[in-house]
């Protein structure tokens, strides 16, 4: 059986005006930030005095919050929360895939979507025909619950069909599916790929995080997300040979 190692990396929605209606949103319906401490407020509205912030109720400062403090944070909270629509199929969008097979050198697929769709299943069809129209193993860090999913959706959203070797319902079940996220850390937790390859000695993913994607992607900074990309394959399947006890092929 050979193994597809897969990784990609989404975009926002880029469609026009789609950051301006967060910002907008955020302005017009004030609310404090997910996960925001009573403290973080304080410290936001200028309140030093411990006793002052220790007796006033969390709602009470919440409502202090969003009447002097939340609309100047408007375009923060809505880029925040625009930004968070690259892990939403139905807003954001695939920027690339990257893929390596067994011990080939990690490859990606970017530019127009579709295309990348395309030629992620023309990719799928090779893997197939070199093995005997045998079914590929695929292997990648959260696989189940973002990669895969996202793949489909988009897929779908688009009107390209996927490859008949792609598993369009992802089950923690499946021999066809190895999520080193899932298989390391259990059902329903979470271990980052960065922290998990640390651990067993195997690499970095290096300078730059899901979270600098957009960013980079703005400056016009592809080639480097191209290696990033690439990189978080390799290190993906460094990750695997470890938990499998697998060498690398000499």
């Amino acid at each position: 059986m050979s193994h597809v190692f897969i990784d990609i990396e989404t975009l926002p929605d880029m469609r026009e005006g789609a950051r301006a209606a967060f910002i907008k949103a955020a302005a017009e319906d004030v609310k404090v930030p997910s996960g925001y401490t009573k403290e973080q407020m304080a410290a936001d509205l200028g309140m030093t005095d411990k006793d002052t912030i220790k007796f006033t109720s969390r709602d009470s400062m919440a409502a202090m919050w969003c009447e002097k403090v939340g609309p100047t944070k408007a375009e923060e909270i809505g880029d925040t929360n625009w930004r968070k629509t690259s892990f939403d199929a139905t807003q954001g969008q695939l920027l690339m895939i990257g893929v390596a097979t067994d011990d080939e050198n990690p490859i990606t697929f970017h530019g127009d979507e579709r295309q990348i769709l395309a030629d992620f299943n023309v990719f799928l069809g090779n893997v197939q025909a070199k093995q005997n129209m045998g079914l590929p193993e695929f292997v990648g860090h959260n696989l189940i619950d973002f990669d895969l999913p996202f793949i489909f959706q988009r897929s779908v959203i688009l009107g390209v069909q996927p490859h008949a070797t792609f598993p369009v319902s992802p089950s923690r079940y499946s021999d066809r599916i190895y999520d080193t996220m899932t298989k390391w850390a259990g059902f329903g937790n979470r271990i980052k790929l960065e922290s998990l390859a640390q651990a067993l000695n195997v690499g970095s993913k290096g300078d730059i995080d899901g979270s600098m994607v957009y960013d980079y992607y703005a400056a016009g900074r592809l080639d480097e997300l191209i290696g990033y990309c690439k990189n978080d394959v390799a290190l993906t399947r460094e990750v695997w040979r470890r938990m499998n006890f697998a060498q690398e092929a000499a």
